[in-house]
């Protein structure tokens, strides 16, 4: 999906007998890569019952759903695990996401603020002599 230049794609549940881009059975989520950082978007039950069906993610996919947790998730879930634990991990790292870019927007805009400053007094000491 998507337009030139601009990718977006489904995640979807198909049949393997079936065309690559052919009819597929559900749609489970999607993949915006163009958005910083990118936007993946998952049904977790849709997902989970595809994947206690058999249904196989192809490699793609599963680096996708293992950078939102999905994978060790479901693992734990299987096992009969406590998932909580999980669940605050990633909202962890996107906490830290967030501070670190506001850091950067920090120092980005104290060092356009330095630069500002600076270039004033050296031109009026240019005038001056």
């Amino acid at each position: 999906m998507g337009a030139k230049k601009r990718p977006f794609y489904r995640i979807v549940a198909a049949d393997s007998r079936r065309a690559r881009d052919g009819r597929f059975l559900e749609n489970i989520g999607t993949y915006n890569p163009i958005t910083k950082p990118a936007v993946i978007s998952v049904v977790e039950d849709k997902l989970t019952k595809w994947l206690d069906q058999g249904a196989i993610p192809s490699d793609t996919v599963r680096t996708l759903l293992s950078q939102i947790g999905f994978i060790e998730k479901y693992e734990k879930v299987k096992r009969g695990e406590d998932v909580s634990a999980i669940a605050l991990k990633t909202h962890i790292t996107e906490r830290k996401k967030k501070t670190r870019k506001a850091k950067k927007a920090v120092l980005k805009a104290e060092a356009t603020a330095e630069t500002k400053e600076d270039k004033p007094a050296e031109n009026t000491e240019t005038k001056s002599e």
